[in-house]
């Protein structure tokens, strides 16, 4: 079920905790930034502190989980607005011409120009760190301004680092917030992107502070270095902008830590829960050469159940060669940044990759399910099965050539469904039209029993119930302030993260609360349930989202998913319709039998009781089992030996 655990999606989506830009820069677009996993690093100065009344996440016996809020957002109809034009700009020019500028100048070259652009914003910054009374910060950029210009040829070449000069980042965001100015309200700036009304400000006076300013025409380098920088992210950014439902949320939320330049305490307070830990991992899991990505196809196909057309992405080799169908974990993108590193890992070993999204992400729920909401797996996974038999069928029509034999991969509740289609336990629908047919199914991580993974994802989101009250706001402040700090180090710390079991089970239980959020907004936008009081504004989302944010999983399953469909004959509270949907043991025997089958799963996967294991070991050959002892859930798809199992499943296609 995993998401992409940004930014706090989650807390990734989320890379996928990879890179954001690192500091502030006040270059044109910067500001779009590009979401890690678990943060996102917003360029236009210090976020705010936040001055709006807490909010209420979960009530769980009497007791409040309260989330800290992001600096009030009273213009966001306008802030929202101001964000599609950004983001056109992102797509429509600034990545397209990116494209031949990278090809034009090589990486060292850039980097050049980059260290240039920087050395030159040295006055601003030597004033702000005066203005700070900040004499060692002033000093230290002396020092590096002057070994630079002298040694490094007026700035071109970095070999202050090499020296191990130090660095003290100071602009006048920085320096409003040093001397106590509180601010009130979020802005999205055109072209610059988040910030607010103290940051606003502090950009006109670092623009003051830049000599640049004052001599036509080289005013105009300064936004050759802001477009110099940011066409090495903007790939990256723009995959972001695409793959999250939400994008303007994340980067609202996000700046309010990542730019939170408060004390962080790293010490870890209590014991450490190795699962937990571990899960967090699976942010490291990223492609290999970032140009991949961009070198897969996006088309769209018709979805004759629905009528719509839903669109997927895919990587074909040059060759006839086997193609593996590839779906994701709970509420994920074809885009995100895990489906693209597993995508590259089969690529490079000779397969052709096609991607579809989660049946629970907003971009399936609205163009390829026939349910109101997604939740009865043999109906999600029928979707899931019509939409790849489209997909695949196009993909026949136009690249037969290419076109060998089928494997069906998931990861997650992507491997629940692909294991339930495996079973031939989807539900048919009116269609008489064939299925296509796999040959190879690989299960990475299943989930056994649904409603207990649910559980547990209830029960990690719940875990800060275990710090006192009055702290407990603040603990989870300066949990994401840890996530926010890490992801902005140049040299990540070595050893296991700083977490606490509490911090990491929280981490993962707001990644996947966030996933719910969306898959609730978008299924009642399409269809009303009329379990939701506030208007399900595009607009202006605050309030909806502050209510969906109290619903956990258990409310999900009983106040939206059961009713829907109990009144369509289905009752899935009790009984065989519980069993059919929620439990792949239902199905072992017929999985059993299956020479097609692949599972690769981990013993102290947080979602997996022991009974669970114990089930796969009872149901799968060793052959076609791998049980790793170590690695939570999907925390060890980096680990080489996990990837050479991964493609191992494929074998004898």
């Amino acid at each position: 079920m995993n998401t992409s655990i940004t930014g706090t999606r989650r807390l990734r989506s989320t890379r996928t905790l990879v890179a954001a830009s690192r500091r502030r820069t006040a270059g044109p677009l910067l500001g779009l930034g590009v979401l890690a996993s678990l943060a996102l690093t917003p360029t236009t100065g210090t976020a705010a502190e936040s001055h709006t009344t807490p909010q209420v996440a979960a009530a769980v016996g009497g007791e409040e989980i309260v989330l800290p809020q992001f600096t009030s957002d009273p213009l966001e109809p306008a802030n929202r607005v101001v964000w599609g034009v950004n983001r056109g700009i992102l797509t429509g020019v600034v990545k397209p011409t990116a494209t031949f500028y990278r090809a034009l100048l090589p990486t060292p070259v850039r980097k050049s120009i980059s260290h240039l652009g920087h050395n030159v914003q040295f006055p601003g910054r030597l004033l702000n760190n005066l203005l700070q009374g900040n004499w060692n910060g002033a000093g230290v950029e002396s020092e590096r301004f002057l070994c630079n210009t002298v040694v490094g040829g007026g700035g071109l070449f970095d070999v202050a680092t090499r020296f191990k000069i130090g660095r003290s980042p100071a602009d006048f965001g920085r320096t409003f917030a040093h001397w106590g100015w509180q601010p009130n309200w979020y802005l999205m700036l055109p072209v610059f992107g988040p910030s607010n009304e103290r940051d606003g400000l502090g950009l006109v006076g670092d623009s003051l502070a830049n000599p640049l300013t004052y001599f036509n025409p080289y005013s105009y380098a300064n936004y050759g270095f802001s477009y110099n920088k940011l066409s090495d992210s903007v790939d990256s950014a723009v995959r972001f902008a695409q793959s999250e439902n939400d994008p303007y949320y994340f980067l609202r939320y996000a700046a309010s830590f990542t730019s939170d330049h408060r004390a962080v305490d790293f010490e870890v307070h209590g014991d450490q829960d190795p699962a937990s830990l571990q899960t967090l991992g699976a942010v490291f899991f990223s492609v290999t050469d970032v140009d991949f990505p961009a070198r897969g196809t996006t088309r769209s196909v018709l979805i004759p159940t629905t009528g719509k057309r839903l669109k997927f992405t895919f990587w074909l080799q040059p060759k006839k060669s086997p193609v593996v169908y590839l779906v994701p974990g709970l509420g994920a993108h074809r885009l995100n940044g895990p489906v693209q590193a597993l995508a590259e890992l089969l690529y490079q070993h000779g397969y052709g990759v096609v991607c579809v999204s989660s049946a629970f992400h907003p971009e399936f729920i609205e163009h390829a399910s026939t349910a109101a909401l997604p939740a009865y797996a043999p109906v999600d996974a029928h979707d899931l099965h019509v939409a790849l038999t489209a997909i695949d069928q196009r993909l026949r029509r136009y690249h037969a050539d290419q076109m060998g034999s089928r494997a069906l991969m998931g990861y997650s509740m992507g491997a629940f469904h692909s294991l339930f289609i495996a079973a031939g336990a989807a539900a048919t629908g009116s269609d008489t039209a064939p299925l296509i047919d796999f040959d190879r199914y690989v299960a990475i991580d299943p989930p056994v029993r649904l409603l207990h993974g649910l559980e547990q994802l209830d029960s990690c989101f719940q875990a800060p119930l275990g710090w006192p009250s009055a702290e407990r706001t603040e603990k989870i402040r300066n949990s994401f302030l840890k996530v926010a700090a890490l992801a902005q180090m140049e040299s990540k710390p070595t050893g296991a993260p700083p977490f606490s079991a509490m911090e990491s089970r929280f981490l993962i239980g707001g990644a996947f609360r966030l996933v719910l959020r969306d898959t609730i907004y978008s299924s009642q936008r399409r269809t009303n349930l009329h379990v939701l009081s506030k208007p399900l504004a595009i607009w202006n989302r605050q309030e909806i989202y502050q209510e969906i944010m109290q619903l956990s999983y258990h409310d999900y399953y009983s106040r939206l998913a059961a009713p829907y469909y109990l009144s369509r004959g289905i009752d899935l509270t009790v009984g065989e319709a519980q069993t059919r949907a929620t439990d792949l043991r239902t199905y072992g025997a017929t999985l059993k039998r299956d020479p097609r089958v692949r599972v690769v799963a981990n013993r102290n996967d947080i979602l997996l009781a022991g009974e669970d294991v114990s089930w796969m070991e009872q149901t799968f050959t060793p052959d076609r089992l791998t049980l790793f002892d170590q690695g939570g859930h999907l925390g060890n798809l980096a680990q080489p030996t996990v990837q050479e199992a991964v493609v191992r499943a494929l074998d004898g296609l």
